[in-house]
C-alpha cells in the first residue's frame, strides 16, 4: 500500500471533521449554537468545535492547515478571538465572576471575625470599642460595664495546684444577708471583699433528709464531702438522729479534709466566734449523732454508757482533734465544768453546761507537755497579743464561756475578748511554720446567732467583721507572696428567712421603712423575717400589726417583725454563694451540691483520695506545679 503524505491524512480528516459538524448542527438547540462567519458552515456546538479545533491544532503546530487548503491564515486566530470576546460578553461569565467575588469577599469577612472573636484576647487594649458622648446617666454605666469588662477578660485561670487553703464560712450568711450587709456598709455601688474574687458559684444545701437544713449537716457536707441527716454530723445517713449505736460503727463515720489533710503532714485549725464545740466547727472532728451532745449534759446516761463521747471530750481525746494545730473560739462551759458566768462573760443558757468534773483545758496542755511539743493557751486580748505564733506548734484559744461577744460589743482591751481579724491573723502566724502546708477554716458564726434572735442589724455588723478578716487574710498573704499558692474560698453553710422588701429610695437606711402595707396602711420595714419567735408583733388595742416606725428600728436590740410566729427565726432553704481565688479557685462555675466542695480542696490539695504518691510529692516539692 502506498504510503499517504502528512498533507493528505490532514486533508481527509479535515472532511470527516465538516461531515461531523453538519450532523451535530442539525441536533443542537439555536440557544447553544455560534456561527462561523469566516467559512460559511453551519452553525454548530461552541463546546464541540472549541474541542476538534485543539484536536486539529495539535497536529501541526505551524497552523499553515487552512492554508493548503484554500483557507486564510488568519481564518483560526479571527475565529478564536471572536469566540473569546463572546465567552466574556455572556451572561453566564458575568453571573459567575460576580459571585466569586462576593464570595471571596464573604469569607474575608468570615476569616476576620473568626479571628477577633476566637482569637485569645489577654487584654482590653486588644479589644476596640467607640468612645461616645452619652448623658451623664448613660456615661456611669458604660464607664462601669467597660471596667468589669477589662476585669473579665484579663482574667486568668491559676491551674497549679495548692499549698495552702483558707476556708471562710459565713454562718447563715444567704443571698439577701449578703446583699443587706454590703449596702449596710458600702451602700448600693459597693461591694464585699470577697465578691471581688474572680470565680463564684451557687451551692444547694439541703441535707440527706430535709429540704431546709441545720448548721451540722450542712458543714459535714462542706467539710467531709458527704450528705448526711438533719442535726447529725461526722456520721452518714445510715445514722438516724440520736443513735448512739450506729454513730460508734466506723464504717458510718465520714471523714474530713482537716483529716485527710492531717494525714499528708499538713498543719490544721479552726477559728470561730462560737463555741468549739458548736455544730459548725464540730463537724470537722466529732461523730455524733446529735449536735446537742457539746457535753455530757447533753446525753443521756444510757448514751454514755453505750461509749459515745461527747464532742467536747472527741476534741481533746481523739486523734483528729488532738493533732489541729490551732483551735480558737468560746466555749469554756463545755470544756470545764461548773464555771461561772460574768456580766463580761456569761453563761450561753440556750445550751447545757458540764457538770462532770471535767477540765479538758487541761487535760489538753497535759498531752502536749507530754508529747514534747511547743504548745500555748491563751484565754484574752493580752495573751492572744503576746503570743510567739512562730515558735508555736499548737495553740489551744478558749477566749469565752458561751459564743464569743458581738463585734460591736467586745472589749477590746486586754482583758477582752479577740475579733474574728484577730484569731485568724494569729491562726496563720502559728500555721505558716511548716514547708507542707496548712488547711484553715474561719466561722463568723456569730451572723447565724444573731439572725436567730431577729437582730438584722447585729448580722449584718458580723458580716461586715468576716469582711475585714478576708482583707486581713489577703494582706497576710500579699505581704508573705503566697497569694497565687493558697486556695481562698467564703461561703456559707446555710441562709435565713431574711428579706428586702417593697420599693425604698436608692441610698435608703437599709435598716429603715420601705412603705405602707395595702390593708392596714401600717408602714413596714426594708428587712424583714419569715420566722420569728418575737417578730410577729400585734398591736392588742388595734388587733393589727403593730407599727415599726414607733421604734427605733437601728437599735442593735430591734427584732425585725416576721411573718410567721416560732420558737425561733428558723433557716431559709435558698442555695449561698460560694467565691473563691488563687490555686485551682476556677472550679467553682456553677451551679453545685454543697458536697462538692470538699473534693475541690481535696483535689486542689492533693489529699484524701486525690493523694499522690511519695515519689510524686517528693517532686511536687523540688519543683512546685
Amino acid at each position: 500500500m502506498a504510503e499517504i503524505a502528512p498533507e493528505n491524512i490532514k486533508y481527509h480528516i479535515f472532511h470527516i471533521y465538516r461531515l461531523h459538524k453538519n450532523l451535530i448542527s442539525e441536533e443542537a438547540s439555536s440557544e447553544q449554537m455560534v456561527t462561523m462567519s469566516s467559512t460559511g458552515t453551519d452553525s454548530t456546538k461552541l463546546g464541540d468545535v472549541g474541542l476538534i479545533e485543539v484536536q486539529l491544532d495539535s497536529l501541526d503546530s505551524s497552523h499553515n492547515f487552512a492554508v493548503q487548503n484554500g483557507g486564510t491564515p488568519g481564518m483560526k486566530s479571527q475565529s478564536d478571538g471572536q469566540q473569546q470576546k463572546n465567552v466574556f460578553k455572556s451572561k453566564v461569565f458575568i453571573i459567575a465572576v460576580t459571585f466569586s467575588s462576593v464570595l471571596i469577599v464573604a469569607m474575608c469577612i468570615g476569616f476576620l471575625v473568626h479571628y477577633e472573636f476566637a482569637g485569645d484576647v489577654s487584654d482590653m487594649e486588644t479589644v476596640a470599642f467607640w468612645h461616645v458622648t452619652l448623658p451623664q446617666e448613660q456615661q456611669v454605666w458604660y464607664d462601669r460595664g467597660i471596667d468589669e469588662l477589662k476585669l473579665a477578660l484579663n482574667r486568668e485561670l491559676n491551674r497549679r495546684r495548692a499549698k495552702n487553703v483558707v476556708l471562710f464560712v459565713g454562718d447563715g450568711m444567704g443571698p439577701n444577708t449578703v446583699t443587706a450587709a454590703r449596702i449596710y456598709g458600702f451602700k448600693e455601688e459597693g461591694l464585699l471583699s470577697w465578691e471581688r474574687f474572680p470565680h463564684m458559684g451557687l451551692l444547694k444545701t439541703y441535707c440527706a433528709d430535709k429540704q431546709v437544713p441545720d448548721s451540722f449537716s450542712t458543714a459535714t457536707a462542706l467539710f467531709g464531702g458527704v450528705k448526711v441527716n438533719y442535726e447529725t454530723g461526722g456520721v452518714d445517713a445510715n445514722v438516724p438522729l440520736g443513735n448512739c449505736s450506729a454513730s460508734l460503727n466506723e464504717a458510718n463515720h465520714v471523714q474530713t479534709i482537716l483529716n485527710w489533710a492531717q494525714v499528708d503532714g499538713m498543719r490544721t485549725g479552726f477559728v470561730t466566734t462560737t463555741r468549739v464545740t458548736h455544730a459548725t466547727p464540730a463537724a470537722l472532728y466529732a461523730h455524733v449523732p446529735d449536735r446537742r451532745w457539746e457535753c455530757e449534759a447533753g446525753m443521756t446516761a444510757e448514751q454514755q454508757q453505750q461509749g459515745c463521747l461527747d464532742i467536747a471530750r472527741q476534741l481533746v481525746e481523739q486523734s483528729t482533734g488532738r493533732q489541729i494545730n490551732v483551735i480558737m473560739g468560746g466555749g469554756r462551759q463545755m470544756l470545764v465544768s461548773n464555771v461561772s458566768g460574768t456580766d463580761a462573760d456569761p453563761l450561753d443558757t440556750w445550751a447545757g453546761h458540764s457538770a462532770d468534773g471535767r477540765n479538758l483545758i487541761r487535760d489538753w496542755a497535759q498531752y502536749k507537755a507530754n508529747q514534747g511539743v511547743s504548745h500555748a493557751v491563751v484565754q484574752n486580748n493580752a495573751e492572744l497579743r503576746n503570743l510567739d505564733g512562730q515558735n508555736t506548734d499548737y495553740v489551744l484559744g478558749i477566749f469565752a464561756n458561751g459564743h464569743l461577744k458581738y463585734d460591736h460589743e467586745r472589749d477590746q482591751g486586754d482583758e477582752g475578748m479577740p475579733s474574728l481579724s484577730n484569731m485568724t491573723l494569729k491562726a496563720l502566724e502559728v500555721l505558716g511554720n511548716s514547708d507542707k502546708g496548712y488547711l484553715l477554716v474561719v466561722e463568723a458564726g456569730m451572723i447565724d446567732q444573731a439572725h436567730h434572735r431577729g437582730n438584722a442589724r447585729k448580722a449584718l455588723s458580723e458580716v461586715l467583721a468576716l469582711n475585714e478578716a478576708v482583707q486581713a487574710v489577703q494582706a497576710h498573704l500579699k505581704a508573705k507572696d503566697q497569694l497565687d499558692e493558697t486556695l481562698l474560698i467564703v461561703t456559707a453553710d446555710h441562709s435565713h428567712s431574711l428579706t428586702i422588701n417593697g420599693h425604698p429610695e436608692r441610698g435608703a437606711d437599709i435598716l429603715g421603712m420601705a412603705g405602707n402595707s395595702k390593708t392596714e396602711g401600717t408602714p413596714y420595714t426594708t428587712l424583714t423575717y419569715g420566722t420569728s419567735y418575737k417578730g410577729f408583733q400585734v398591736d392588742p388595742e388595734k388587733n393589727q400589726r403593730q407599727n415599726p416606725a414607733l421604734s427605733d428600728t437601728t437599735d442593735w436590740e430591734y427584732t425585725q417583725q416576721a411573718a410567721i410566729n416560732t420558737n425561733e427565726n428558723l433557716h431559709g432553704g435558698s442555695d449561698v454563694t460560694i467565691h473563691a481565688r488563687g490555686a485551682m479557685s476556677y472550679l467553682f462555675h456553677g451551679v453545685h451540691e454543697q458536697s462538692y466542695v470538699a473534693h475541690v480542696i481535696s483535689y486542689a490539695l492533693r489529699i484524701g483520695r486525690f493523694r499522690d504518691s511519695t515519689i510524686a510529692e517528693s517532686l511536687a516539692e523540688l519543683m512546685p506545679l
